[in-house]
């Protein structure tokens, strides 16, 4: 049997992974896969690596942690398209939405982990000096036992410990529905600094001997996304059903209007403008050394399985 972890199992940003598993698409195409219960950020990446993992659904980037310049892994299809990050300020904030001076001063949480490099690059990018403290970056505050790692953004402007905070869409539909926070940055919808929605994208991560090794599977993988892709976007209500399976029962009524909101941008396609923002991104945030070339990056053999 196959593995499959998700960064972050109740992200809308990664969901088309999950949906399907839990929707069958796997199965259908004869690739038999568990899917693992997990917050698969922790350590996804290294054991994709180890082989305890045959897939991986994240950031574009993330393999990079355990595959130097993306050596032995590859990405086998979008998720969806567009860097998928929001950043939400208090409710109660006199900001207009998108505009980046607004930010100034203020103090934003964050995962100290893989988003706070895109958190950071985008500050970067829009002219900040983090150094002199033109925008403060504050660590999200730990969860409550139970809860997910959805709720950090609300803790953080409950606590009083930030002004805003950056993460996915659950994040500020949690934040949105508690009355703390508003959405002030969509990067996926043209947001922020020119180029920010290439910063990243959501994809399906493979290694390089599984598809030497097991060829039929990483094929059926795609086929499985491009599947739940298409039905997600005709009905986005199938969304509850897996989520009250796997989700806190506060998100379960969320998630359709959030599927419903992105399916846009569901398209397994890999462009090269995609590539391109994602090299230039990871070399300014330290995890390449140089550009890497798209075929290094992505699996090209099942390109053509992306419209299938």
């Amino acid at each position: 049997m196959f593995k499959l972890s998700v960064a972050d199992l109740d992200s809308p940003s990664y969901f088309v992974a999950t949906a399907a598993v839990e929707l069958g698409f796997f199965r259908e195409e004869g690739v038999d896969v568990e899917l693992m219960r997990e917050f698969g950020a922790r350590s996804g990446p290294e054991r994709l690596r180890d082989g305890a993992l045959h897939f991986f659904g994240g950031p574009a980037y993330a393999a990079t942690r355990a595959f130097p310049g993306w050596q032995g892994a590859r990405l086998l299809c979008a998720l969806s398209q567009y860097s998928y990050w929001f950043l939400a300020v208090r409710a109660d904030l006199a900001a207009k939405r998108g505009d980046l001076a607004a930010l100034k001063g203020l103090r934003i949480s964050s995962s100290m982990e893989s988003p706070v490099l895109g958190l950071r690059h985008l500050l970067t990018e829009s002219g900040f000096d983090l150094a002199r403290g033109d925008v403060a970056i504050v660590p999200a505050p730990p969860t409550q036992a139970g809860r997910f790692m959805g709720y950090a953004g609300v803790e953080a402007i409950k606590q009083g410990l930030a002004d805003g905070y950056w993460g996915n869409g659950m994040r500020v539909a949690l934040g949105e529905k508690a009355g703390v926070a508003k959405p002030h940055l969509d990067l996926r919808r043209g947001d922020g600094p020119p180029g920010a929605r290439f910063y990243n994208f959501a994809a399906l991560t493979t290694t390089q001997t599984l598809i030497d090794q097991h060829p039929e599977a990483a094929a059926g993988a795609v086929r499985a996304v491009v599947k739940a892709q298409k039905a997600l976007k005709a009905d986005p209500a199938l969304a509850t059903g897996i989520a009250e399976r796997l989700f806190p029962p506060e998100e379960v009524p969320l998630i359709a209007g959030l599927i419903a909101r992105d399916s846009p941008f569901y398209d397994a396609a890999i462009s090269t403008e995609a590539i391109d923002g994602l090299n230039a991104f990871a070399k300014a945030s330290g995890l390449i050394a140089a550009p890497v070339p798209y075929e290094r990056v992505v699996a090209v053999p099942f390109r053509d399985l992306w419209k299938s």
